[in-house]
């Protein structure tokens, strides 16, 4: 079995985490900045500094791990409605994450892909997105998808009208939509849907992400606020998504 713990990583216990059982598709909701920050009398925007660390932690082991997909839900169609002042401050630490990081994950063979309606974001976001993407691209270890500007009902309606367009071009028949076809309408259509989804920060809800690929996910949640969250936690999640009998409507 291969060992993916290096320094720093003693407090793992290895014979619990089975290397030939890991999920490919890890989902994480990134949540809790916020409050991380208020329980310690900072701005939120303090919060979501720290939330990158924990982001790179995540990535690293992730990439020891092997894990072949990791999707991060880091700005949602919703989040607009925050302050703007709040908004601003997460796109410039989408940029300043990116410009610091994207070297560092191309050198270690990591793919940054992105999902959601990212047109809408400030351009100096989108410059530092697509040159990160084009940097990484052929790239053939962990993929990291990163949501912005992402919303699962929204992808669901742009599905849905691109397939009826098709229909009514008579390009296709009726007859011809189903789960796979819709599947190919989807930002997630060449990936594997999610075998994990983790929501730190102890809210129990999904908050319009991924409907459609999470139908068969199995879901981990922990109090831990994102900025908390470490390797071990990741480790424990891991471990216990090994220890579920995924029957997927079946029968084993």
């Amino acid at each position: 079995m291969r060992n993916i713990f290096s320094r720093g990583s003693k407090n793992l216990n290895k014979k619990d985490l089975d290397l030939e059982k890991l999920p490919k598709h890890i989902a994480v909701i990134m949540d809790g900045n916020g409050r991380w920050a208020k329980k310690r009398g900072l701005p939120r925007t303090a919060g979501h500094k720290a939330g990158i660390e924990a982001l790179r932690e995540i990535i690293r082991t992730c990439s020891e791990l092997h894990i072949e997909y990791l999707t991060l839900y880091a700005f949602s169609t919703e989040n607009w409605k925050r302050p703007v002042n709040e908004v601003s401050a997460l796109m410039q630490l989408l940029v300043y994450y990116l410009r610091k990081e994207a070297k560092e994950l191309h050198k270690n063979n990591v793919k940054i892909r992105t999902i959601g309606d990212i047109s809408k974001l400030p351009q100096t976001a989108l410059d530092e997105i697509n040159s990160a993407v084009e940097l990484t691209k052929n790239n053939t270890g962990l993929v990291v998808n990163i949501a912005l500007n992402y919303g699962a009902r929204d992808e669901i309606i742009m599905a849905v009208k691109n397939i009826c367009q098709k229909v009514k071009n008579d390009e296709i028949s009726i007859e011809k939509i189903d789960k796979e076809y819709f599947k190919e309408f989807l930002y997630t259509k060449d990936i594997p849907d999610p075998d994990l989804v983790i929501r730190p920060s102890g809210e129990l809800r999904i908050s319009n992400f991924l409907l459609w690929q999470i139908a068969y996910s199995e879901f981990w949640f922990s109090n831990t606020f994102w900025p908390d969250f470490n390797r071990d936690n990741l480790i424990q999640a891991i471990i216990d998504y090994q220890k579920r009998d995924r029957r997927f409507g079946g029968i084993k």
